[in-house]
C-alpha cells in the first residue's frame, strides 16, 4: 500500500471519529440547560410532540423551538468560520491568518452598531452587518489593487489591518454617542457575540449565503493547494492566481459575514480550528476543508453549550472563544519562533 493511500485512509478515519464526536456533542447540547431533559422526555418530544389535549409539551418546546435551532446554528456558524479561516490561511500561506484579517468582522460590527444606534429592527441590524462586512472587504481589495509596487498579498494584509482599525474607531465613536441606558448595552452584547436569540427564520436567511460561500471552496479545493507555491510557479501550472484569489476572498467573506450578521462577532474560530485540522490531516486542502468544517461545528457547539450552562446567567460566546483562542495564538507564536531558530 502506498503512502498516499495510507494518508487518505487516515483522513477518512479522522472524519468518521469527528462525526461521532459531533453526534455526542449534539446529544449533550440537547440534554444540557436550565431545563434538564430525561431520555423519556426527549423521546416524547421527538415521537409525540403534542399532548392528548392538543397543547405542546414543555419538552417539545425546549427541544424544537429553543435547543435544536441553536444547535444547528452553532454547527453552521462554527463550520463556516473554520472554513473561511482555512481558505484565508491557504491563500495567504500563513497559519496565523484569520477571517478578521481583511476587516470583515469590523465592517459587520460597524454596520450592526449603526443600525442599533438608529433604532432599526433586528432584521435591519443583520442586513447592515452583512452588507458592512462585504463593503469592508471590497474597500480593502480596491486599496490593494491601487498599490501595485509591493507584494499583493502583503498589501492586502496591511490594507485589511488599516481598514479594520479605522472601522473599529467608528464602532467606538458610535458607542460614545449611543444612549447609555438603552442602546449601549444592546451594542455591547451584540459585539460580544452569542446564539441566545437565534431562530429558524434567521437560519433560513443566512443559509443560502453560507452555501454560496462554501460551494466555491468545495469545488476549488484541489486548485487551492497550488496557492502554496509562488505565484509564478502556480501560473506556469495553469492556475489563474489573481482570479482564484478573488474567488476565495469573496467566498470566505460571504461565509464570515453571513455568520457574523446574526450571531455577533465570534472571534478565534477561524484561526484556531484550521490549524488544529492541519495538525490532524496535513495541509492538503481537499482533506483540510472537511476536517475544518467538522471541527468548527464541534468546537462552537460545545462552547455554546458551556456558555449557557456554566453560570447562572448566559456567558457571551465571543468571550469563551477568546479564552480558548488567545492562549492558543500565543502558543502558536512561540512554536513558530522556536521552529525558526
Amino acid at each position: 500500500m502506498t503512502r498516499h493511500n495510507i494518508s487518505n485512509r487516515t483522513g477518512y478515519w479522522h472524519w468518521f471519529w469527528l462525526l461521532c464526536v459531533l453526534a455526542i456533542a449534539v446529544v449533550i447540547a440537547l440534554f444540557a440547560g436550565k431545563y434538564p431533559l430525561t431520555w423519556a422526555e426527549l423521546a416524547a418530544a421527538i415521537s409525540a410532540p403534542f399532548r392528548a389535549d392538543g397543547t405542546e409539551s414543555t419538552a417539545y418546546t425546549v427541544v424544537w423551538q429553543l435547543r435544536f435551532p441553536r444547535i444547528v446554528a452553532a454547527i453552521l456558524v462554527g463550520a463556516g468560520l473554520a472554513a473561511a479561516g482555512a481558505a484565508y490561511q491557504g491563500m495567504f500561506r500563513n497559519p496565523l491568518v484569520s477571517p478578521d484579517i481583511l476587516g470583515v468582522s469590523a465592517g459587520a460590527g460597524l454596520g450592526a452598531v449603526v443600525a442599533i444606534y438608529l433604532g432599526l429592527s433586528l432584521l435591519w441590524v443583520q442586513m447592515l452587518a452583512f452588507v458592512g462586512g462585504l463593503l469592508a472587504v471590497l474597500f480593502v481589495y480596491v486599496i490593494a489593487r491601487m498599490v501595485r509596487r509591493h507584494d499583493p498579498v502583503l498589501v492586502l494584509v496591511l490594507a485589511g489591518v488599516a481598514v479594520g482599525s479605522l472601522l473599529g474607531a467608528g464602532i467606538s465613536l458610535v458607542k460614545v454617542l449611543a444612549d447609555p441606558y438603552s442602546q449601549l448595552s444592546v451594542i455591547t452584547f451584540w459585539l460580544l457575540g452569542g446564539l441566545n436569540s437565534i431562530n429558524q427564520t434567521e437560519m433560513l436567511w443566512a443559509l443560502p449565503w453560507m452555501l454560496a460561500g462554501l460551494v466555491p471552496l468545495l469545488l476549488l479545493r484541489w486548485r487551492i493547494n497550488l496557492l502554496s507555491l509562488p505565484d509564478e510557479e502556480a501560473q506556469m501550472l495553469g492556475v489563474p492566481v489573481q482570479r482564484l484569489r478573488v474567488v476565495l476572498i469573496v467566498a470566505a467573506t460571504l461565509l464570515t459575514a453571513s455568520a457574523i450578521s446574526f450571531t455577533g462577532i465570534i472571534g478565534w474560530v477561524g484561526l484556531v480550528i484550521p490549524h488544529v485540522a492541519r495538525l490532524l490531516v496535513g495541509p492538503n486542502f481537499s482533506r483540510l476543508l472537511p476536517t475544518s468544517l467538522l471541527l468548527g461545528g464541534i468546537f462552537l457547539l460545545l462552547t455554546d453549550t458551556l456558555a449557557r450552562t456554566a453560570a447562572p446567567i448566559e456567558l457571551p460566546l465571543g468571550v469563551l472563544t477568546s479564552l480558548v483562542g488567545a492562549p492558543f495564538f500565543l502558543f502558536l507564536l512561540a512554536r513558530t519562533s522556536t521552529a525558526e531558530k
